[in-house]
């Protein structure tokens, strides 16, 4: 590997063959030396699981022609990232990027993401982190559409260097190059999900569920995430993974435990 130029860490939660980071491979390709650790199967809603109560399995595979090293893993994306950064790379990565994912990582989203979760894990690690997602669902997604961007905000990350503990969730609109009307610095929007248990019986007469849900938005504002993508902008949120409410610390310090 030609040493001047970055390294960048390549992970997805759809699983190594997914059409999403094949996407992301050829982007990174363009920009530095890439190594590859994903899942060896979907691993999506995974949030930020890793494996503990059992053996780990990695293993290096060749997916395509491209100058990529690349590695199967049989944990989570979060397993992939410690993994990749304390055992297979010689040394830290300049950038970490998660994705493309198939499906939307906006708003609350971010919490059950594996996609995000890697992103996360990496910066936790002190890595530079992005996690790419698409509002396309489908596994025929076109993603050629939003490589331009990929590589732009990319380039822009290692240029401007990205806040130690931060990683950035970037979301695409399911739109055609030329209808995205540009970027926009977000914040996560507030909305939560309304689930619902679909109840079932097999054929042996055995109860079983699937999770299904409402997606409720309930902020108005213009400068979230959810207002960016619904007006055709792609999304860009820094978030962190310190998750203590800073304005209720004095409160609390009232309280009579």
């Amino acid at each position: 590997m030609d040493k001047k130029r970055p390294l960048i860490l390549v992970t997805n939660d759809d699983g190594i063959t997914a059409p999403g980071i094949r996407c992301l491979i050829d982007v990174m390709n363009e920009i530095g030396n890439v190594v590859v650790i994903a899942p060896d199967s979907p691993q999506s809603a995974m949030g930020h699981a890793i494996t503990i109560n059992s053996t780990l399995h990695c293993q290096k595979v060749i997916m395509d022609t491209g100058p990529q090293i690349e590695y199967s893993c049989s944990g989570t994306p979060a397993d992939c990232v410690k993994l990749g950064i304390n055992e297979i790379l010689d040394r830290k990565p300049d950038l970490c990027v998660s994705g493309v994912n198939h499906g939307s990582n906006a708003s609350i989203n971010v919490i059950y993401s594996g996609t995000m979760s890697a992103a996360i894990e990496a910066s936790i690690e002190g890595v530079p982190a992005i996690g790419f997602s698409l509002l396309d669902y489908s596994w025929k997604a076109d993603f050629n559409q939003i490589k331009s961007f990929i590589k732009r905000i990319s380039l822009e990350s290692l240029k401007n260097g990205i806040p130690t503990g931060t990683a950035l969730n970037v979301n695409f609109p399911k739109l055609i190059e030329k209808e995205i009307k540009g970027i926009k610095i977000c914040n996560q929007a507030k909305a939560h999900w309304i689930e619902k248990f679909d109840k079932r019986t097999n054929p042996q007469g055995r109860e079983y569920y699937w999770l299904t849900g409402e997606f409720i938005n309930n902020d108005n504002s213009n400068d979230s995430d959810e207002w960016a993508l619904k007006n055709g902008y792609i999304s860009i949120v820094p978030i962190q993974y310190d998750l203590t409410n800073y304005s209720v610390l004095k409160d609390l310090q009232n309280w009579n435990f």
